[in-house]
């Protein structure tokens, strides 16, 4: 009788534990990233939200993110990361970019910044989400951004 009580509270507290999310939320289904299975990381324009990948599955995601402001609006369309550099600074801007995943010929990259403020046409992330994007993605990888 002290086994199945012990058994019985060991998968009560587990349960509670669940409950309260203590083990981590799990990732969200792939039906609601809006970008195809061949994507590593999606970007949605109009939810601004960002989600990792692997073959259709979301491993990370929804993250709240920022994109381009009038004028350097974030180009829609499927892209693969060029390269990445952890302490980028930009010299067309001259600020920091750090946490760079560059996915376009011309600089828009995923990084570190400010989400409450629209960008010059990269991807904005909080700094968790960026270092996550960061070690995640490499190069040759296949990035979408949807509207």
């Amino acid at each position: 009788m002290g086994t199945l009580r012990k058994i019985t509270g060991v998968v009560a507290g587990t349960a509670a534990i669940s409950a309260l999310g203590l083990f981590g939320a799990p990732a969200a289904s792939a039906a609601s990233m809006p970008c195809s299975a061949k994507a590593s990381a999606c970007v949605d324009l109009s939810a601004k939200q960002a989600w990792l990948a692997e073959g259709g599955e979301v491993t990370y995601g929804p993250v709240p993110m920022a994109s381009g402001k009038s004028g350097y609006r974030t180009p829609p369309g499927t892209f693969k990361v060029t390269y990445k550099d952890i302490d980028h600074w930009s010299k067309a801007f001259d600020g920091p970019m750090p946490y760079s995943v560059f996915f376009t010929n011309s600089g828009i990259a995923f990084h570190k910044g400010n989400i409450k403020q629209q960008s010059h046409g990269c991807i904005r992330l909080t700094h968790n989400a960026a270092v996550t994007f960061y070690n995640a993605l490499q190069p040759g990888e296949t990035v979408e951004v949807v509207r």
